[in-house]
């Protein structure tokens, strides 16, 4: 059996934050402003894992107003995420997620977010997909006020 979720978080980039994306510690001259360290794609992804088991989102597990969470590293959140998953039967069959942003370029990066996720996730990294893309300067991530991220999850169930 599969399901299929979709994921979506969007993170507003201020001064005096690290840019967290993927897991991976990004120079840049601003970071994205969250309660947790704020990885868009992470979030986007944990929310695809959750929403295609009907498991609601990030936001009911780990909420904004829990101190517990305040910093928080999304890499552990994402392992959590993953457990829960297996606790209800379905591993990943494969994600795919976009990154929305204007700058910095993430190319370089790529590769190491895939690694982290799949490393966390339990998976291969052949089953990770993550890509960048700019809005051509439009809206607020082609004018660098944000970034946002959405992904796509099929998570396949376990035989027993």
């Amino acid at each position: 059996m599969f399901r299929i979720g979709h994921g979506y978080d969007v993170h507003k980039l201020v001064e005096d934050r690290k840019l967290i994306l993927g897991g991976v510690d990004i120079p840049h001259t601003v970071g994205l402003l969250g309660h947790s360290d704020a990885d868009v794609l992470l979030h986007a992804i944990m929310d695809s894992m959750l929403g295609a088991l009907a498991l609601g989102d990030i936001g009911k597990h780990f909420p904004d107003t829990a101190e517990e969470y305040r910093g928080a590293d999304s890499m552990n959140l994402l392992e959590r995420v993953a457990e829960i998953c297996r606790e209800n039967g379905y591993t990943i069959g494969n994600i795919d997620a976009t990154i929305i942003a204007q700058a910095p370029k993430l190319a370089p990066y790529i590769i190491t977010m895939r690694e982290n996720i799949a490393r966390v996730c339990g998976c291969d990294v052949s089953q990770i997909s993550v890509k960048a893309t700019t809005e051509e300067h439009l809206g607020f991530t082609g004018e660098k006020l944000g970034i946002s991220a959405h992904s796509v999850a099929l998570m396949v169930k376990r035989n027993s």
